[in-house]
């Protein structure tokens, strides 16, 4: 127990420092890159600097595997330098038995990362996309999706309009299948309503087909005064691309309200595989990186006498970013239909776990 615990920490040791090597640094480039999306926009360096540290949970999530592999590189070169591998070998442990303290310490971080770290990171995410809507449109625009079906909030010059759709087509437009969409003034005071069959969101328009205009004026009764159109052109703020990304983000949403979202999604007609995979995709989360604590120590548990190490380094990171790979193209055929859910998430970790043992067992036993 007492050599598991020096290993451990001498593993977090490793994980502390190229972490905190890797955040400055990523902070640096994203504030830069922040700097760059709003030139045009007159923003104090503190917002920009608020923004920056909105991304920072989300991209600390996604650097986890490489941390954790180049922390699992650190630790066993600095023990094959020192030695103590060898020392440890002649008490007659196996290199297996030593991977217990790194092994375990991947696993409780990938289990922090999923409870802990996919929360903040979902809520810091939806408030950097919220604060760029704000500072680029002067306004903000928000989605929600219930088992009512759409709801989409804009901003505009004139005041804010709140559209309802029972559902939704995506083909070349992004078609809104019977909506209603009301408007308010300036003031806050619903001005119109309008019930359509259909609308289609186009150069910075809603087209609407068979809509029907009530006036909502104190003066006025709205059913006499309502007026029928074949075709009804809107103006708006929203872009397919926005609206499109923000259904597709996935990253913006807990890992704790990602099922309650899949129902309504699924009661509302939408596809919901991209968030199926999604979530089983953070729940193996851990096992990857177990896997990646595997593959990097499978290619430096060796003593340097034996030489090679900057291609046995350089080979386990290489690997690393292959195995990564293939999960993102996995979790992409998955959302696609192409794979079982089950199979994108679960399989690519499992594999790279079998594949690393294969590996150290291969070195172990010859």
């Amino acid at each position: 127990m007492i050599l598991d615990r020096y290993f451990a920490r001498r593993f977090l040791q490793s994980f502390v420092v190229i972490g905190g090597i890797f955040l400055t640094l990523m902070i640096l480039i994203d504030l830069i890159e922040q700097l760059r999306r709003f030139d045009d926009y007159d923003l104090s360096v503190g917002q920009l600097l608020g923004l920056t540290l909105l991304n920072t949970p989300a991209a600390i999530s996604e650097m986890l595997p490489l941390l954790i592999i180049l922390s699992t590189i650190a630790l066993f070169v600095g023990l094959a330098r020192t030695s103590e591998l060898v020392v440890t070998r002649a008490t007659g442990r196996s290199g297996l038995r030593a991977l217990v303290a790194p092994v375990t310490l991947a696993l409780m971080i990938g289990i922090l990362a999923v409870a802990l770290l996919n929360p903040i990171a979902a809520a810091t995410s939806e408030e950097f996309e919220r604060l760029s809507d704000a500072y680029r449109d002067d306004g903000s625009s928000a989605l929600s999706i219930s088992r009512e079906g759409l709801w989409l909030r804009q901003s505009s010059d004139n005041g804010q309009s709140v559209i309802h759709a029972r559902g939704t087509s995506n083909g070349d437009t992004l078609g809104l299948d019977d909506v209603t969409i009301i408007t308010f003034s300036g003031g806050g005071k619903p001005n119109q309503q309008i019930v359509a069959e259909r609308a289609e969101l186009t150069n910075g328009t809603w087209v609407l087909t068979d809509a029907k205009l009530w006036p909502l004026r104190d003066d006025l009764n709205p059913e006499t005064n309502a007026v029928s159109h074949e075709r009804l052109e809107l103006p708006t703020t929203l872009t397919r691309e926005r609206i499109l990304d923000t259904l597709g983000k996935q990253d913006s949403v807990s890992v704790y309200d990602l099922p309650k979202l899949i129902q309504d999604l699924g009661e509302a007609g939408f596809s919901t595989k991209q968030y199926e995979v999604w979530l089983h995709v953070q729940l193996a989360r851990p096992l990857f990186l177990v896997a990646m604590v595997l593959i990097g120590a499978a290619f430096t548990m060796r003593h340097v006498r034996f030489g090679g190490t900057g291609v046995a380094v350089l080979t386990a990171v290489l690997l690393g970013f292959a195995i990564y790979f293939v999960r993102n193209f996995a979790q992409i055929l998955g959302e696609n239909g192409q794979l079982p859910i089950y199979v994108a998430a679960w399989a690519p970790p499992f594999a790279a776990i079998l594949l690393a043992l294969g590996l150290l067992l291969h070195a172990e036993d010859g």
